[in-house]
């Protein structure tokens, strides 16, 4: 490792190739979303062009993905075209210990869940600092909001005890547009106690499309840290 290469980068880029390994020829792949996923899908590219991988589809799960699916030359299909996904890998913002998640810091995790759920393995990639004893401890639960909805939303949200907040963009005038359309509500709950209940209470919302709790979805952790200097992948 060079010293002008960032330890924590070179820790991604380890921990996305090494869910990449565990992709076989002709599956099916869930295309997560975010700086960790991207590397998985650099190296799927690579892969695939040195022959190593043959014949797989990906199915991305945000414009982000899809682009760069097509940038390292990864086929890419759709759910109406095929009738399974073998295998989906993705970020997380949280994990707790029984590998429940928070995701939707990149506001794509309604098309993730729907990826991740269906695929046959879900395999998460996260570095150590993602790691959680309670899921909400460190960040905010995204619930993606239709936008005529969003006031009554954010009420209703209150009154479960939950502190909400529009995300707004950066670099753009106005609130994150998600790609579906819909805005993004940030919520800080103090602790989230039953992380099944309130992804079931949250989505019975009327005007709530989804939110980012990910519950008893994750098959395997791989998780990615930097020790003495050195990136490890270790499994959770």
């Amino acid at each position: 490792m060079t010293a002008e290469q960032d330890p924590v980068k070179v820790m991604k880029q380890e921990v996305g190739k090494a869910a990449a390994a565990r992709v076989q020829s002709g599956s099916i792949v869930g295309l997560g979303t975010g700086s960790t996923t991207a590397y998985t899908i650099e190296y799927l590219g690579s892969r695939l062009k040195s022959g190593e991988l043959k014949d797989i589809k990906g199915i991305p799960t945000s414009f982000q993905a899809s682009v760069l699916a097509k940038q390292y030359g990864i086929p890419l299909t759709t759910l109406d075209e095929v009738d399974h996904i073998d295998i989906a890998i993705d970020g997380a913002d949280e994990v707790d210990p029984q590998k429940n998640l928070i995701k939707g810091g990149g506001a794509a995790h309604t098309r993730e869940k729907i990826v991740d759920t269906l695929a046959e393995q879900f395999i998460v990639v996260v570095d150590s600092s993602k790691l959680v004893d309670k899921l909400g401890s460190t960040f905010l639960l995204p619930v993606e909001v239709i936008p005529m909805a969003m006031t009554p939303v954010m009420r209703a949200i209150e009154k479960l005890g939950g502190k909400p907040e529009l995300r707004m963009g950066v670099k753009k005038a106005g609130p994150v547009i998600t790609d579906q359309g819909n805005m993004v509500i940030d919520v800080k709950f103090d602790f989230i106690d039953n992380p099944a209940e309130l992804e079931k209470t949250l989505n019975n919302i009327p005007g709530v499309l989804e939110n980012g709790l990910f519950v008893g979805v994750t098959d395997l952790v791989l998780v990615g840290e930097v020790k003495d200097g050195q990136p490890t992948v270790r499994e959770f």
